[in-house]
């Protein structure tokens, strides 16, 4: 298990404490700059955290409707969207797909290890690697708007199963 400010790599975890903080953190935030935190955006922000993996809109999606929730597909990304610039969440490009931003509230770059078997993901923030990235934008007069930086390989339990293969 890989050990870095909280997180770690690592399938074992207790993903409801996880979603638990997730939740107090954004209800935080948002009476602190007079959001609502709607029903919607509330289980949308659950079913984010609930594994450590990526989730795809679409499979939030069914996931709400074989819940007995009736939502559209503008609904689900209207609140992803809501999640997203209130920093809540990250958006894995590469995988279309969504994770828990584990820094809520805190302007930061976020560097986002994802495995490339299980999935399972977790969220660095590496100012050091962050100022590298905007010294180089600058003297390309490049502006940022958006820096995740996503790493793909295998988290230490898949590794071990390959070496154990």
């Amino acid at each position: 298990m890989i050990e870095h400010s909280g997180a770690s790599l690592s399938a074992e975890r207790d993903h409801h404490i996880c979603v638990r903080s997730a939740l107090r953190n954004a209800e935080r935030l948002c009476n602190k700059h007079g959001l609502r935190l709607t029903s919607t955006r509330r289980r949308v922000l659950e079913l984010v955290w609930q594994s450590h993996r990526p989730r795809g809109a679409y499979e939030i999606l069914d996931q709400l409707t074989r819940e007995g929730h009736r939502p559209s597909p503008p609904a689900v990304y209207r609140a992803l969207d809501f999640l997203l610039a209130n920093g809540l969440i990250h958006r894995i490009s590469s995988r279309n797909a969504f994770v828990g931003c584990a820094h809520p509230g805190r302007r930061h770059d976020a560097q986002i290890f994802i495995c490339d078997r299980c999935g399972i993901t977790v969220e660095q923030a590496d100012n050091s690697h962050s100022r590298r990235i905007q010294r180089n934008a600058a003297g390309l007069q490049f502006r940022i708007r958006e820096q995740t930086v996503e790493i793909a390989g295998l988290c230490p339990s898949c590794a071990g199963q390959a070496d154990d293969t």
